[in-house]
């Protein structure tokens, strides 16, 4: 019988970007008692719920709650603004827009993939892949689309592959600036609690985001956050839909409650990741998840190696990928790792993989987490014969010494 707790000593260091360490308070939280889903203590705990994330994506406007994976999330998002055959533009920026769009071809949509072209001549590797969405390029397609048949832009706000977090902004103006009606849909799964993230001041029609990432539950809800533009085209499209329909519940959702099962105990858990979030402040959550990305980073430049975004401007607070030497395999260093110091890196994807893999620096982390990290990958890097340029250990030291955390006042219970 597999153990899953079969750690010799000490605690796991889970440094994948996702699903990332869940705090003792949420699991605490999570092993209350179950409920009546449909009796008046569970209503009061829906808006509570429903209340807090409004907050967390900055948005007036209803945000549904899903018992699913991210992935459900996505064919919610599609499958209630679509009809068969619509034609969407959507933007390879790694590994989750390139399985976004996927899902679009299965779903009987008809997907346009925009990439940039050419491989990286520091890496090899794809440029795409270590890039943002390119909202010049999205401003020039819909200008040759005078018909609007483009029915909606989906984009990636935090390429949880690569580490790169795209300027949602630019894209908002760049559909503006075409004069197009398509509807602004945007994938904030590793982004969201953790990147800046503004889905009204945006302009976003949906987004979709997950529990497993900034919000620190387990992975098993979902997100599509509405713009009233999104809802009233809801009404028209035809894509089928059943589960993922949103009217039953947003209209169920005003008195706290769900058209389905919900899943209890992980809202338990939600409603005190909510507390912690926002009893800290949006802000200092913010600007946290920056200051540890720039420790990790200084790490992984000491050591000479390539950050996968190539794009300084548009580097993700939430994880750092980090490019390894040609003819070093990356994965098989990531599996060194793992079984000498019991650290889990997260590996690299898709059109990437064995060339990268990837740090977390989200949700229930501090410096020391971080320096634990950094430690087992240096010396992981050193066994597995990588030449380092120096120590990053010592600069990540440096860098977390120089600028200290601010303090943040939590808070009152």
């Amino acid at each position: 019988m597999l153990r899953l707790d079969n750690h010799p000593s000490g605690r796991h260091f889970l440094q994948i970007p996702g699903p990332s360490p869940v705090p003792d308070r949420i699991l605490r939280a999570m092993s209350l008692p179950t409920i009546d889903h449909r009796g008046p203590e569970f209503g009061v705990l829906g808006l509570q719920l429903l209340d807090g994330l409004k907050q967390i994506f900055q948005t007036r406007h209803p945000v549904a709650i899903y018992p699913a994976s991210g992935t459900g999330a996505w064919e919610a998002a599609l499958v209630n603004v679509l009809s068969p055959g619509d034609a969407v533009l959507m933007a390879e920026t790694g590994h989750f827009a390139t399985l976004w769009q996927k899902m679009a071809l299965r779903l009987g949509l008809a997907p346009e993939f925009l990439t940039l072209p050419g491989t990286c001549a520091e890496t090899g590797l794809p440029v795409a892949w270590r890039q943002g969405v390119d909202a010049g390029q999205i401003a020039e397609r819909l200008r040759r689309d005078p018909g609007h048949s483009i029915r909606a832009v989906c984009v990636v706000h935090n390429e949880t592959s690569t580490g790169v977090t795209s300027d949602i902004a630019a894209v908002r103006r760049a559909i503006d600036d075409a004069g197009h009606p398509a509807l602004l849909m945007v994938d904030t799964i590793s982004g969201l609690a953790s990147a800046e993230y503004r889905h009204d001041d945006w302009g976003v029609d949906v987004a979709i985001s997950g529990s497993q990432k900034g919000l620190m539950l387990p992975p098993g809800i979902s997100f599509n956050a509405l713009s009233p533009k999104a809802l009233e085209v809801s009404k028209t499209a035809k894509l089928p839909k059943a589960f993922w329909a949103w009217d039953e519940i947003v209209e169920m959702n005003r008195s706290g409650y769900w058209p389905y099962t919900p899943s209890t105990n992980l809202l338990y858990g939600l409603h005190e990741a909510l507390e912690m979030l926002l009893g800290q402040g949006l802000d200092a959550v913010f600007a946290r998840h920056q200051r540890w990305g720039a420790g990790v980073r200084a790490a992984v430049q000491a050591w000479g190696l390539p950050v996968q975004c190539a794009d300084a401007g548009l580097y993700s607070p939430v994880l750092t990928g980090v490019v390894t030497p040609v003819g070093v395999d990356a994965d098989a260093l990531r599996r060194l790792i793992h079984e000498r110091f019991d650290l889990s890196l997260g590996t690299g994807l898709g059109r990437i993989k064995g060339r990268m893999f990837r740090i977390g620096h989200l949700g229930d982390c501090n410096d020391l987490t971080l320096m634990a990290a950094l430690a087992g990958c240096e010396m992981g890097l050193k066994l597995g014969g990588v030449k380092l340029a120096g120590s990053g250990v010592q600069a990540a030291m440096d860098h977390f010494a120089a600028h200290p955390a601010p303090q943040v006042l939590q808070a009152a219970a």
